[in-house]
């Protein structure tokens, strides 16, 4: 797929409206809103024109391939793949629903675009690392994509998968962290700081980009700035409910139940703001 930029607009802003949409339909389940918004440019851009990947030809050896290892956000994921033709509507209607298998951590699902099952947070790159070590070693053309939040950075598995990364030279790696700020109870400064995620992943040997995370010009030239050799790192910084002021930056908006009355004001929101 190869949209233009205002297409990709409009992707970012129906992932935000199927996700407030999921979410209040979830009732008393809920939905993990605030990273869910703030990754939407961020899923649009690279669905929209930078991942190699084809509904009609889902299980293509060579498609790229995307692991969402921030899980807890798939109702974002599943938006994306709704309006790129991987899912259906009705698809999206099951979310969180008794027998449904679309609930808020993903399951393998080849046929429908879901490479991989989600869980604990942390383990998404060390998968990333294996499926591209394994693309190298079968000489494949696929890159492997794998979109991590800041809050998830925490875990010491990220770190060692980081390591391994730049030992193999994984040059068809790429590492997008959602930088929000905030994680489940609170800043991700306060709960276990940071202080530059950048020159951490630089000691490691990795190609390291910074960029806005909500610039979908600034997501396509990180992107292309491939290094053979050398993995890469995106740090995109982004705003938790991206789109919505009353919880953007708000670590209470990290999982929402929505009562009607939040519903109707947040959907009068995105709609006066609609591309």
């Amino acid at each position: 797929m190869d949209k233009t930029i205002g297409e990709i607009k409009s992707l970012a802003w129906n992932i935000r409206n199927d996700v407030l949409e999921m979410t209040y339909r979830a009732g008393v389940e809920g939905g993990h809103i605030g990273g869910a918004f703030s990754s939407a440019e961020l899923l649009a851009t690279l669905y929209g024109t930078v991942l190699n990947v084809n509904p009609a030809n889902v299980l293509d050896e060579n498609r790229d391939r995307f692991i969402l290892s921030k899980g807890h956000i798939s109702l974002a994921h599943y938006a994306v793949l709704k309006e790129c033709g991987f899912m259906l509507q009705d698809d999206l209607d099951s979310f969180e629903k008794n027998g449904s298998i679309y609930s808020t951590h993903e399951i393998e699902n080849l046929e429908h675009g879901i490479e991989v099952t989600t869980g604990s947070l942390g383990y998404g790159l060390a998968m990333g690392v294996g499926v591209a070590l394994a693309g190298k070693m079968r000489e494949k053309s696929f890159r492997t994509f794998v979109l991590l939040g800041d809050g998830e950075c925490n875990e010491g598995c990220v770190w060692e998968a980081a390591m391994a990364a730049s030992k193999y030279k994984l040059g068809k790696l790429f590492a997008i962290i959602d930088k929000n700020g905030l994680q489940l109870d609170g800043y991700t400064q306060d709960i276990m700081p940071i202080s530059n995620i950048g020159t951490i992943f630089a000691g490691f040997e990795w190609n390291v980009k910074t960029i806005d995370g909500h610039n979908i010009e600034a997501i396509k030239m990180a992107v292309s700035s491939q290094n053979d050799e050398l993995p890469t790192v995106i740090i995109a910084n982004t705003v938790k409910g991206k789109g919505v002021p009353e919880i953007e930056g708000k670590f209470w908006g990290h999982h929402v139940r929505l009562t009607e009355e939040q519903y109707k004001a947040y959907k009068a929101v995105l709609e006066e703001s609609r591309c």
